[in-house]
């Protein structure tokens, strides 16, 4: 396949605001647009930034906006948004702050992943033998455990585009993966930092984070299900 490759190209050294380059390639139809950039960036411009690691839908490093969506790189395959001769956009995430090219700071992103103390909390001594779930209360977290920090949830939300303060889906999604495990028992303070302005109820359930996230996860319901147990199961 013939393919033009159009990224938004941003260096602060030299650049006042971001500008398209496009880049003229050829590609299988099964090739990933990552194994593309890796090409660009290795033989037609080394200065090319942007962050990838497994390459293989795990670690979620290589978020980018790939024709106006939020997707993983690596799990994008050419013949999904391109035909012979056309053109692919390929864009930093939006809703962080772009350091070079497609590379974005993460640090309010992650900040808002502390946030929601993103660990086991277990005040008490721990029982002298391993402390059970049952398949029904390990079914609820079963989605939530799934969420990988790509970040494509919470930068394609538009609530988090104009308020940057919003804790955003894949915080809550973490949140509800804790909130919602009997091991834990830091169950009262997970409810108390999503029950905050900045919090569950900022969402609009607008279904864009569900309809971003690479690993399908149902976003939009689990924010619910943190709703009702910051409205139900609060002490």
């Amino acid at each position: 396949m013939r393919l033009h490759v159009k990224i938004l190209r941003f260096n602060p050294e030299t650049d006042k605001k971001a500008h398209w380059v496009t880049y003229d390639m050829e590609a299988q139809p099964g090739d990933r647009m990552v194994d593309v950039l890796n090409e660009i960036k290795w033989y037609k411009e080394t200065g090319l930034a942007f962050r990838r690691s497994c390459q293989h839908g795990i670690c979620g490093s290589d978020a980018m906006l790939i024709n106006g969506r939020n997707r993983l790189a690596c799990k994008t395959l050419v013949r999904d948004v391109a035909k012979d001769g056309g053109t692919v956009t390929v864009e930093p995430i939006r809703g962080l702050k772009v350091e070079k090219d497609l590379l974005v700071d993460m640090e309010p992103f992650f900040d808002a992943y502390r946030a929601i103390m993103p660990y086991f909390i277990h005040p008490t001594p721990f029982p002298a033998k391993e402390q059970y779930q049952s398949e029904a209360n390990a079914e609820k977290m079963a989605h939530s455990s799934n969420c990988i920090l790509c970040a494509c949830c919470t930068t394609s939300c538009p609530i988090f585009w104009v308020n940057g303060s919003y804790i955003g889906p894949a915080a809550l999604v973490q949140a509800h993966r804790f909130i919602f495990d009997t091991r834990d028992e830091a169950k009262q303070q997970r409810l108390g930092v999503v029950n905050q302005n900045t919090g569950v109820w900022r969402c609009r359930t607008a279904y864009n984070c569900t309809e971003a996230c690479p690993r399908g996860i149902p976003i939009t319901q689990l924010i619910e299900e943190v709703k009702r147990e910051v409205m139900f199961g609060q002490s």
